[in-house]
């Protein structure tokens, strides 16, 4: 059963039992766009106390809000009673909340296009906030005042910049200025709410445009500031013809795949971060960002970390960018290290990092090409094959765990990966020659 056919079940349920219910919010809003919704949600007029009894092993998770979580054929659907918001003192969450009618519940929401109810049994849409038109229109409009909407939840201010990126719809001029100057309440809003929308805004495919939009309304200086510095500041024109390092940035966002993954996506927008810091000029009018890479992957981590994004995430992103430069020199490369490089996990998206690093600015294949033929080339056995002697090997001749005990590990690997060593009877005669080896 599709979570429609379940959310549909649990209304008419409602129905029978007496009460009003409708499908609300963003699967009306993407049904009517053309697009599969996520979820289903069910506006009701039922109070929380009827939902529960209607159906045993309910969820109540916002009895506050009136708010019930029900299971049904293994999908979870919310239905929350029809309401009207108090005052929002924490700039989130409403202090207190009214049961009430559709129509005052679709005046609490935030944009027109989400404020729309749906009918189940008969397909009719009820709109009371003009809705409907702002969806042939194709904008986003806030519902009533627009500086209310963003004053009772801040939250807001990111989700219009969402909705404007991951539908491709422009922001209404009037919601768009109170936008701006409501920017700085973005501040009352924890890291944790402000990471997961900037996450589904800069990992869309129309993430250059969200990354515009959120510094257009000047968002962005309130949770990542340290991207301002990137407008205006130019480059070497032989390597960048393109621009500045922001015009270069939003060009390679661009040029990722649509379905980039969120870590690649925070490796581009942070991968030269740290230029801006670093830009020095040379007596004979070179512009230089020396140590932009190492840099940028400590300034990425400080990021990611206020923004409290996973450690995983922040380990391969920081990676991505603190590796960024290394690919000039792959062709130089000794087999050994070069097989090293290309066998870090996060390798796969550093080559795509590559790719739009270089077509967003001087057009050079020349090293991914390189890697891609290496990768062929390597391709019948393991990059990094398993070890033909190990440290009991160096223990049992006398080596105690120390420096010298990891050197000489390395040192017999790299023989093995540069293909002169490749068996252990090999290797273990290789390790009675090293001198000095139990002096250690």
């Amino acid at each position: 059963m599709t979570t429609r056919a379940s959310a549909t079940s649990l209304a008419l349920q409602l129905k029978k039992a007496g009460h009003t219910a409708y499908f609300a919010g963003g699967c009306v809003r993407d049904k009517l766009l053309g697009l599969e919704p996520k979820d289903y949600d069910i506006a009701t007029s039922a109070p929380p106390s009827a939902v529960i009894a209607l159906f045993p092993g309910a969820n109540e998770v916002g009895a506050h809000f009136g708010v019930v979580i029900a299971k049904y054929e293994g999908h979870y659907i919310e239905i929350a009673t029809f309401r009207t918001d108090g005052s929002y003192g924490d700039r989130r969450r409403p202090d207190t909340v009214t049961f009430s009618t559709p129509e005052e519940d679709a005046h609490r929401r935030d944009f027109t296009i989400n404020g729309l109810f749906e009918d189940p049994e008969s397909g009719e849409i009820i709109d009371h906030v003009g809705g409907v038109r702002d969806l042939e229109a194709k904008i986003i409009r806030a519902i009533g005042t627009p500086s209310h909407r963003f004053q009772e939840d801040a939250l807001r201010l990111l989700r219009a910049i969402r909705f404007s990126t991951t539908l491709g719809l422009p922001i209404e001029p009037k919601t768009f200025s109170a936008i701006q100057e409501n920017a700085h309440l973005l501040e009352k809003i924890s890291p944790e709410r402000i990471r997961d929308e900037f996450s589904k805004i800069i990992s869309s495919p129309n993430r250059r445009r969200g990354l515009e939009l959120l510094v257009d309304s000047g968002l962005i200086a309130h949770f990542l500031p340290e991207v301002l510095p990137l407008i205006g500041c130019d480059q070497p024109p032989e390597w960048h013809p393109e621009g500045d390092v922001y015009i270069h940035t939003r060009i390679m966002l661009e040029m990722l795949a649509p379905d980039a993954p969120l870590e690649l996506c925070l490796a581009t927008l942070l991968h030269d971060i740290a230029k801006p810091p670093t830009r020095t000029i040379d007596p004979d009018g070179r512009i230089r960002f020396n140590g932009h890479d190492a840099l940028g992957a400590e300034m990425a981590t400080e990021i990611l970390t206020r923004l409290r994004y996973p450690n995983a995430v922040i380990r391969d992103a920081a990676q991505m960018v603190s590796r960024h430069m290394q690919f000039m020199n792959v062709q130089q490369m000794r087999k050994a290290k070069l097989k090293r490089f290309m066998s870090e996990q996060t390798f796969p998206q550093e080559m795509e990092l590559h790719r739009v690093d270089c077509a967003s600015s001087n057009g050079f294949t020349d090293n991914y090409d390189f890697l891609h033929a290496k990768t062929e080339e390597f391709a019948s056995e393991p990059l990094i094959p398993p070890p033909l002697v190990t440290g009991k090997d160096l223990i049992a001749r006398g080596l105690k765990p120390g420096p010298r005990f990891k050197e000489i590990l390395e040192e017999i690997q790299t023989e093995q990966l540069e293909n002169r060593l490749s068996t252990r009877e090999e290797a273990l005669a290789y390790l009675d020659s090293l001198p000095l080896i139990t002096d250690h």
